[in-house]
């Protein structure tokens, strides 16, 4: 990894958005402001830092479809919860995955994500620090979370709508940057959800590779089939 000397402009300035993305403080307007101005150099930046995360979540997806799923690839459908302009879903879509829907914080993050047709529906101005109230429980095989759970972004207390939004017996993929897990209480979250029998661990891929500056925890949960989470 090149030392921040022997970076170029544009990926000084690239990692210096990215850096600057994880200090506000998960307040929406804040956030909403920061990617309507990020939305059309977003995918630039984060290929300069070798951003791998939506390839990594997406080839979990495809094993636990393999795994676990009577239904065929083309049948599972998906969440995208944070899809940003739609990497993760371009990756899915590689592995055979119709059924996508999304939902971005950023409207602008959305409509781009619109573009790439990979998707069913999309949907802008979701918060995933409240309610996902235009989401009906049980309604998902598989939610994908990646690139959310980052310092400045949403609590650790999302997964509980992750969890309710998703099917008995179906899968939470989330992707946590290390920063973010040495910063927040996400285990102990999770630790509180597997208690009240929400959810169950099924992976915890440790210090993978995610970005150039940093990794991240890759995390894969099971909705139990006794149960889906309720919400709140």
């Amino acid at each position: 990894m090149p030392t921040l000397n022997q970076q170029t402009g544009p990926e000084q300035a690239a990692r210096k958005r990215i850096k600057d993305s994880h200090a506000l403080d998960g307040d929406v307007g804040r956030l909403a402001h920061f990617y309507r101005g990020w939305a059309s150099s977003y995918e630039l930046d984060v290929d300069r830092e070798g951003y791998c995360g939506p390839t990594v979540v997406a080839e979990l997806a495809s094993a636990m479809q393999t795994a676990y799923f009577a239904n065929e690839r083309a049948a599972i459908a998906i969440l995208d919860a944070g899809c940003g302009t739609g990497l993760v879903g371009a990756q899915l879509k590689r592995l055979g995955f119709q059924l996508l829907d999304g939902f971005d914080l950023s409207e602008e993050m959305a409509e781009k994500a619109r573009k790439t047709r990979f998707y069913r529906h999309v949907q802008g101005d979701v918060n995933l620090n409240g309610p996902l109230s235009d989401y009906s429980s049980a309604t998902y095989d598989i939610t994908i979370c990646c690139g959310v759970f980052t310092l400045g972004h949403v609590r650790p207390d999302a997964l509980r709508e992750l969890a309710r939004v998703t099917r008995p017996n179906g899968f939470i993929i989330a992707s946590t940057r290390k920063s973010y897990a040495e910063a927040t209480s996400f285990e102990d979250e999770v630790r509180r959800l597997e208690d009240a029998g929400m959810l169950v661990t099924a992976q915890c891929l440790k210090n993978g590779k995610y970005m150039a500056e940093e990794g991240a925890h890759y995390w894969v949960f099971e909705v139990p089939a006794r149960t889906s989470a309720p919400a709140g």
